[in-house]
């Protein structure tokens, strides 16, 4: 992980981890071949974004104060399989893969920085980011679950 000096700079790299994935999931939405998977990925662009705009918000205003929500069921698909890099030609099977294993990504990287947090509020403002790309991860673990293992 990098070495931050301030809370700004965790909020900055925390920020940037959003627009990639913003910018990932705009890709993955332009080159899907199947409409839900195009909708599914336009649709995790704007919560994406929405979480920077919420980052963004912290930095200029302050802490948000709201508690996490309940824990999110892990269904480890993603833990096992490899990651394909976004390319124009990726398939359906790859743009899950690729998906499940940012969204972990980025769970881990909220559940560290809630870990380094100090106080309160910057704490549960992570855990909730955290909790909220456990259930990005969740929901591309049940569409590889219903449509590609289903099929091998």
């Amino acid at each position: 992980m990098e070495q931050w000096n301030s809370v700004e700079d965790v909020l900055d790299y925390a920020i940037q981890r959003e627009q990639d994935a913003v910018d990932l999931y705009t890709g993955l939405a332009e080159n899907a071949e199947h409409p839900h998977m195009k909708s599914v990925f336009e649709g995790f662009a704007a919560e994406e974004q929405a979480h920077k705009d919420r980052l963004i918000a912290i930095r200029a205003k302050g802490m948000l104060t709201t508690a996490p929500t309940k824990s999110v069921a892990d269904l480890r698909i993603g833990d096992y399989l490899v990651a394909e890099e976004p390319t124009a030609d990726l398939d359906y099977q790859g743009a899950l893969i690729l998906a499940m294993k940012k969204e972990k990504a980025a769970y881990k990287l909220y559940s560290d920085l809630a870990a380094l947090a100090e106080g309160d509020s910057l704490t549960h403002v992570f855990l909730r980011l955290a909790q909220d790309e456990a259930r990005h991860k969740l929901r591309f673990e049940i569409e590889y679950d219903e449509n590609i293992l289903v099929e091998n």
